[in-house]
């Protein structure tokens, strides 16, 4: 299985819409800027028929060091969650969804 990568989607872009390979570049890394801005802010980030990127907020707590059991605190932490979408999980596991959904 192989591994999408900027360079890929570059030229995807490229192969897809004609515009040149360093303005495919430019505009992949303005809307990957602009989401992480986005996420950086606390703000959600939805694409439609893709999914839901947020940031959650995780409590402070404490762990056990696995190969000691010693107790470990472990601080609060902001944490990236993604939520797909029906239209991508139905992708995903090879089913169609009706158009409306």
């Amino acid at each position: 299985m192989d591994t999408v990568t900027r360079a890929h989607l570059a030229e995807t872009i490229y192969t897809e819409i004609g515009l040149s390979r360093n303005d495919s570049a430019e505009i992949l890394e303005t809307l990957l800027a602009r989401i992480a801005t986005a996420l950086a802010a606390g703000e959600t980030v939805k694409i439609s028929r893709f999914g839901t990127f947020s940031v959650r907020q995780k409590g402070r707590r404490i762990g056990r060091n696995p190969k000691t059991g010693v107790e470990v605190p472990i601080l609060p932490r902001r944490v990236l969650v993604f939520r797909p979408s029906q239209v991508l999980k139905a992708q995903v596991n090879g089913r169609d969804l009706p158009d409306g959904e």
